[in-house]
């Protein structure tokens, strides 16, 4: 939460308390907070205690080391907003519905026109893409963009984007605005518009493409054999790039492995990966989650968190999905969870004590609920 959100809060009816320092590493002082009529609290036990709404970062979902600490903490019948891996994290969502909370989980906000103000997970894809590109041109050894100099011509550097979605397409935005070369590819052949709107290349693989994305507009889980396709087509474009950022996930499961460690092996040294994917398992065989690794002098880059290194940023976008979110479920001064929303619906993850997200149950393998009860 940033400061700058807090009056829009305070209008609805909420009295508002944060926890002291939490918005120091976004360049936040407490007092700023106080000044726009939070109360800042020092002891976070009793902050969530106390909470009839929390609004985290991290829920113990995704936060599996530590969160699940404060599991107990949660008033029954609390709201709780925030990232919460729902769809592989079992453990933890039923620990939150036998708490009797009420899970929503941002990942799961629906990506109709009127949830756009609340998307968080396209809010920080797209901080996360922009900075992959930062990241691989300062790895580089070389610069991005072509350059006439009186001691010759330098050659513009080959970005590859795999994967289309928001990350993606912000990082061939902002390669595009270095000077790069630029390719993208995406199983899903609808965006090669929105690829070729930003100025780089459409990739295009003979693969049976159809049924490639959800209606949610999300790519599906490809066959062992489609993947194996992919991987041969793909090489000849692997091999020329200096930058290849690989973006494609499928949620709640392993990401695809699209770049094979034969693939890097024929990559010129000095050459730049960087897998956002790397959280779920990594699009590059060789990735290692947060860390550095060397391959025949390709360098190989995992982040996992890459928003927190543009907090400022990163708080405020999330500040606005969070309080659009809020307000939305809010109506006269209280909370209103209408099932018949789609919002609702598909955002909330546990209630009443139950486990209440069909896609969710389907995920954790979890017998189908009896019908729901009332809870406001």
């Amino acid at each position: 939460m940033v400061p700058a959100r807090l009056a829009a809060l305070t209008k609805a009816g909420f009295a508002v308390q944060i926890q002291a320092g939490a918005g120091q590493a976004a360049g936040f002082s407490d007092d700023a907070y106080r000044e726009r009529g939070a109360t800042v609290v020092a002891d976070r036990q009793a902050l969530i205690a106390a909470g009839d709404v929390v609004l985290q970062v991290r829920t113990p979902g995704a936060n599996p080391q530590n969160g699940m600490a404060d599991i107990p903490r949660y008033k029954a019948g609390a709201l709780i907003v925030g990232f919460a891996e729902p769809l592989v994290q079992k453990a933890a969502t039923e620990a939150m519905a036998r708490q009797g909370v009420i899970l929503m989980a941002v990942e799961l906000i629906p990506r109709i026109s009127r949830a756009q103000s609340m998307d968080a997970l396209s809010s920080m894809a797209s901080l996360a893409g922009y900075k992959a590109v930062l990241l691989a041109a300062n790895e580089l050894p070389r610069i991005c963009p072509m350059m006439m100099t009186a001691a010759g011509t330098i050659t513009p550097a080959k970005v590859l984007v795999i994967g289309a979605g928001v990350a993606g397409l912000q990082a061939i935005a902002t390669a595009r605005r270095l000077g790069a070369v630029v390719s993208g590819y995406d199983v899903r052949p609808a965006v090669k518009e929105q690829i070729q709107s930003l100025g780089a290349k459409f990739i295009e693989l003979p693969l049976e493409t159809s049924d490639a994305q959800t209606a949610g507009g999300y790519a599906k889980e490809q066959s062992v054999e489609q993947q194996r396709k992919q991987q041969e087509l793909m090489a000849g474009a692997v091999r020329e790039a200096d930058v290849v950022i690989s973006t494609a996930a499928v949620p709640g499961k392993k990401a695809p492995v699209l770049v094979t460690a034969d693939m890097v092996r024929q990559m010129r040294a000095g050459s730049v990966i960087i897998d956002l994917a790397a959280a779920t398992g990594g699009n590059c065989e060789l990735t290692q989650p947060d860390k550095r690794v060397d391959a025949n002098g390709v360098c190989i880059l995992g982040p996992t968190n890459l928003p927190s290194t543009v907090s400022l940023h990163a708080s405020e976008l999330y500040s606005n999905n969070l309080c659009q979110l809020l307000l939305h479920l809010t109506k006269d001064a209280r909370l209103v969870l209408d099932d018949a929303d789609q919002i609702t619906r598909d955002t909330m993850v546990t209630r009443g004590g139950q486990v209440t997200n069909p896609m969710v149950q389907k995920a954790l393998g979890l017998d189908q609920i009896a019908e729901r009860k009332d809870v406001t």
